[in-house]
């Protein structure tokens, strides 16, 4: 039997994290195989070697002479994946599709997928960092908060380590669930965590509030940030009275509700400003502002600063983003 080719294209600043764990479970399931099931094959935008974001390269081929003979391709995207606009690498991803080829997007890579037009009606995932600009600029399409999405021919995770339990899904589809959780135990994975599961800690360990009705309202807090509630609403929606509501969060955080609430809005701006490209007046729509100068004004008095010169300041990728 042909061992099926897997190919990842790793975008320079790939995250070496997300990379180890989505190509080793393959290797392992070549070690217990009676006969190696993958070729796996490491391609580049460029040249022979893909650069990681700690500077290790992977030895590669370019993607323009790997051809379509494949049987998946992922996209592993770190840094700022929207800046990846490379006509000739959508062009081979379209290519692919058409083949039959599935696709995959790895931390950053699904917004790779989505700027060669491959992700329409599919749903998908990828890293929280870069949830709200995918959503600005591709209002349409499927995003979804989750740690993997299989939708078809479509395999996209959030990064990190979220690649080992999506690959473990491949692996139980394909070959079994015993088969997969041997991989699982040959590399200590004892949580295998489903689709579904959150991308970041929960709430209560993120605030290290204790009271439930916080909680749901920090919910709903991170849940409208482009369309932000009133006091009024938020405490309708947790059952209190507005001034049960303020209570419980000064007893809680010490803060106002909405004072915490127009924090919250103020970081989603502050990480649009530093990690993305969009224009100011996107990111004050995004973050529920009536106007630009609405977020500067709000943004200098909770900052120092307004959003414009943290962007200057920001000389480089934020991070490699998983």
């Amino acid at each position: 039997m042909r061992a099926e080719r897997m190919g990842f294209l790793l975008a320079d600043g790939f995250a070496l994290m997300s990379t180890s764990a989505a190509m080793e479970p393959l290797r392992a399931a070549n070690l217990f195989a009676p006969e190696p099931l993958y070729d796996i094959r490491a391609l580049s935008l460029q040249g022979s070697q893909a650069v990681s974001s700690l500077g290790a390269a992977f030895p590669s081929e370019p993607f323009a002479a790997a051809g379509t003979d494949f049987a998946m391709v992922f996209v592993v995207a770190g840094g700022d994946p929207f800046r990846l606009r490379d006509p000739a690498l959508f062009a081979w991803l379209r290519a692919l599709d058409r083949a039959g080829v599935p696709l995959g997007g790895i931390s950053g890579g699904a917004a790779v997928l989505a700027q060669a037009g491959l992700l329409d009606r599919h749903r998908f995932t990828l890293h929280w960092h870069h949830l709200e600009e995918m959503r600005a600029r591709f209002p349409d399409l499927l995003a979804e908060r989750r740690l993997y999405v299989i939708d078809r021919d479509r395999f996209t995770c959030a990064g990190g380590t979220a690649p080992l339990d999506m690959m473990h899904a491949l692996m139980a589809g394909r070959h079994g669930t015993a088969f997969a959780q041997r991989i699982a135990d040959w590399f200590i994975q004892t949580e295998i965590r489903s689709a579904e599961a959150p991308q970041q800690a929960s709430i209560a360990a993120r605030y290290g509030v204790r009271s439930p009705v916080v909680e749901t309202a920090l919910a709903l807090m991170e849940s409208h940030v482009a369309d932000p509630l009133d006091l009024a609403q938020l405490a309708a929606l947790t059952g209190l009275s507005p001034r049960q509501l303020q209570r419980k969060f000064r007893d809680a955080l010490g803060v106002a509700a909405m004072d915490c609430y127009r924090r919250i809005r103020l970081e989603t701006a502050r990480d649009l400003a530093r990690g993305t490209r969009l224009q100011m007046a996107e990111i004050a729509e995004i973050t529920g502002f009536s106007s630009q100068s609405a977020l500067s004004g709000a943004y200098r008095r909770q900052f120092g600063e307004p959003p414009t010169a943290t962007r200057q300041g920001q000389r480089a990728d934020p991070a490699a983003w998983a």
